[in-house]
């Protein structure tokens, strides 16, 4: 059978132009009180399992390196202090990870069961140590090691090893038990295709995905309240807010591959989530390339999208905020403190001003900024955008919001985790264009926060900054902002980030 590339039919931009009726403009619509019960009940400490299985090849890495320092330090008496043992440990412990990664020693179901892959991981090991044995005959440094040391610290390391993998197999199992580790989906679609679905993942002897409901526009008479023993909490429209109280991690859309019109039209309500979509391929005869799909278990499904800056590149990111926040911080701390003293001689009331904005996942945050408005005058809301000579705005506040001065204090909330240094910016809850909202100017607006919002953005260095006076500017920002988190990458930050002084010279926009 031919095989088919969904990636021409099933892409964001193919999604956001599809136009259909029913189709809303980014909203939810409020829970039922059942499906309210049930997403509150799950827990928010959760960890996925790629997590779990990069802490576990950073723990063997640490556990296999010590092993070999301390195996040094066991015949130190002999051997005395070789910095070309410890550098051997490093390199050792390294090429064992590397190994136990292309043997799939690191997938969720090796680590589950550490005796039914006991042999593999000793086989790894041992081959470590006939490498690096191969390596010092060729390089004819093997006389100037201890063969004691290495025999010590191949006991001590294996003995590591597997003492590490019986304990995170014990960990795991629990951890699946009590929610703790888990992705948790919900099956877009009832019907027989969502009950096959479902028999087919229960299946699954290493199974992490924890259903936690169906969702279905269609009535009780196509589509049954319930389905393999899960209940229809509510419609698609409801789903995306009950998939942003409960986390859920993963939506499986159980419709046939044929109803194209009706499945582009679900993809165009949800797409703006910050999760993994799947298409259900089980029970399809259509083939399609092999790095479309994704698999729990045996069952495959299509990947359609992926949550954006998830697992460790969410760590990545975390750590550059938290680095250059502090830089900033440091950097910019004379003119916060020049300001702080300004306003409070130009006008009376605090020095910071709080405003309430859409966050992550629509939470809502407080974003801190220099204060440049009379405070009986001032818009908490953003219901009146700040226009040319606005008489709500202070001397002082004209310097700074001119020159971006007031948006320093977000460092402080790129520290505190609120917003992130680099993203979409933040609109006020309340934010309008021609008394509209901005949800009700752009169709899939609130795309925009599949990702933190940051202090700067690809949009604010691009010249869409200041006064959102037009649709068409608010249309031209989301662009921009839906751009950077499809493409987002450490350097597209760091170039962001260094563009964002030299872009601010131009102030044309900004009053």
């Amino acid at each position: 059978m031919n095989q088919i590339d969904p990636s021409s039919r099933f892409t964001p931009d193919a999604v956001r132009r599809f136009d259909d009726s029913g189709a809303e403009r980014g909203g939810s619509a409020e829970l039922g009180a059942f499906a309210k019960r049930v997403a509150a009940q799950y827990r928010m400490d959760t960890m996925s399992p790629v997590m779990v299985s990069g802490k576990v090849r950073i723990l063997e890495f640490l556990l296999l390196s010590l092993s070999g320092v301390l195996a040094l330090g066991l015949h130190f008496d002999r051997i005395g202090l070789d910095w070309s043992y410890v550098w051997t440990s490093l390199g050792g412990a390294l090429l064992a990870v590397i190994l136990l990664e292309f043997t799939d020693a690191y997938q969720m179901a090796t680590l589950r069961n550490t005796l039914s892959h006991a042999r593999k991981i000793a086989v790894v090991w041992s081959g470590v140590f006939a490498l690096m044995a191969l390596g010092a005959f060729f390089m004819k440094t093997s006389h100037d090691f201890s063969r004691l040391w290495f025999a010590t610290w191949y006991a001590m390391g294996i003995v590591s090893l597997f003492g590490l993998r019986l304990v995170m197999s014990r960990l795991i199992r629990r951890w699946a038990r009590n929610g703790v580790m888990e992705r948790r989906a919900v099956i877009v679609g009832g019907g027989k295709g969502a009950e096959s679905l479902i028999r087919s993942l229960e299946q699954q002897p290493d199974n992490d995905i924890r259903i936690c409901g169906i969702f279905d526009d269609r009535g009780d008479t196509r589509s049954p309240p319930i389905v393999a023993g899960y209940p229809k909490l509510g419609n698609v429209s409801e789903l995306i807010e009950f998939a942003r109280v409960a986390r859920i991690d993963m939506l499986i859309v159980s419709l046939p591959l044929t109803a194209e019109t009706r499945v582009l039209s679900l993809l165009k309500k949800l797409w703006v989530l910050p999760v993994d979509i799947r298409l259900s391929a089980h029970s399809s005869e259509l083939r399609f390339r092999p790095r479309a799909y994704s698999f729990v278990g045996s069952v495959p499904l299509l990947d359609i999208f992926d949550k954006p800056i998830n697992d460790w590149d969410s760590v990545a990111k975390r750590a550059f905020d938290i680095v250059f926040s502090l830089f900033g911080i440091i950097v910019f701390s004379p003119i916060m403190v020049a300001t702080a003293i300004g306003i409070k001689l130009d006008s009376k009331g605090p020095v910071l001003f709080k405003q309430k904005r859409h966050g992550f996942n629509n939470e809502v945050i407080e974003v801190f900024k220099f204060r440049s408005m009379y405070v009986d005058q001032a818009d908490p809301t953003a219901r009146q955008a700040v226009t040319k000579g606005d008489p709500r705005v202070t001397r002082v506040g004209r310097f700074i919001r001119k020159t971006s001065i007031d948006e320093l204090p977000q460092f402080f909330n790129a520290l505190l985790g609120s917003l992130s240094l680099v993203g979409p910016r933040p609109h006020a809850i309340a934010a309008q264009s021609h008394n509209l909202l901005y949800t009700e100017v752009v169709d899939g607006y609130f795309a925009r926060h599949k990702v933190k919002p940051g202090v700067t953005g690809w949009a604010q260095i691009n010249g869409w900054r200041g006064e959102m006076d037009t649709d068409e500017k608010i249309r031209k920002r989301t662009e921009f902002d839906l751009h950077y988190i499809e493409n987002w990458s450490l350097w597209f930050d760091l170039k962001i980030l260094f563009l964002t002084p030299i872009r601010l010279l131009d102030t044309e926009n900004a009053y």
